[in-house]
Parts: structure tokens; C-alpha cells; sequence
């Protein structure tokens, strides 16, 4: 097993592969602009924002996956809004837990009565704070 975000595993195995590339995790942080008459605008640090991440999975019906279904599976979560663990490895990447924020699908190859055999899933997830 690669990892999992909620239960969607990543894996590869001699029945099954399923995984993720492109992974990229973006930090930023939150400023206050003060204007001030005569003069340059103060700065004022808030806080941390909420961190985001982005992968590719791409999709192989010939490598044990159902790429039509594993694409409706990240729908569902983008649909349903709830947060969940992205786990790496045996390590949780983030403090909290993580919404799937965006998901879009580009169909491959699409064979007779329209079974899709090759595709991929852009995912973005945003960080989610359960505490204020």
C-alpha cells in the first residue's frame, strides 16, 4: 500500500495498480494591508492559511482499476464535502484533515458501449480546520 485519503487506497500490487504523481502541497499565509495616510501601508501577519494539495491519478482498466468508477468515487467525495485523512506512506501529511476541493476527469480511450479504459483525475484538496 502507497497510502490512502479516506477509502480510496493507492496501491500497486500484481492485481491492482492505483496511484497517484504530480503531488505538489502549497503553504501560503495571511497579511493585513493597513493604509496609512502619507505612507507606505503597514503589514500585519494573521495567521497561516489553509494548505492545498494536487495530484494526478492516473487510470488503467488493464491494471485491475475501473476507471469509470474510481472517476465517480472522487466526484462523490467532492459532492459530499466531507473531510478526511490523506495518509503517505504510513505518515499523515497535514495537521487536520483534508476535503477534496476540485476533481477534473480526462476520459482516454473509450471502447464500444462506452467503457472507458484509460482516463485520469486531477484532484485538488484543501486543508480542514475542525477547531477555531
Amino acid at each position: 500500500m502507497i497510502g490512502f485519503y479516506g477509502d480510496i487506497v493507492f496501491e500497486t500490487s500484481d492485481s491492482r495498480i492505483l496511484t497517484f504523481s504530480e503531488l505538489q502541497r502549497s503553504t501560503a499565509s495571511r497579511w493585513a494591508k493597513h493604509e496609512v495616510i502619507g505612507k507606505k501601508p503597514t503589514s500585519e501577519f494573521i495567521g497561516p492559511d489553509l494548505d492545498t494539495i494536487s495530484f494526478t491519478v492516473n487510470l488503467n482498466g488493464q491494471y485491475g482499476v475501473h476507471p469509470r468508477d474510481e472517476m465517480n468515487r472522487w466526484l462523490i467525495k467532492a459532492r459530499n464535502g466531507n473531510a478526511e485523512k490523506l495518509v503517505i506512506g504510513n505518515k499523515i501529511l497535514g495537521i487536520d484533515k483534508w476535503v477534496v476541493k476540485s476533481v477534473s476527469q480526462a476520459w482516454g480511450i473509450i471502447m464500444s458501449k462506452g467503457e472507458l479504459v484509460t482516463g485520469k483525475v486531477d484532484i485538488e484538496l484543501e486543508e480542514y480546520v475542525e477547531r477555531l
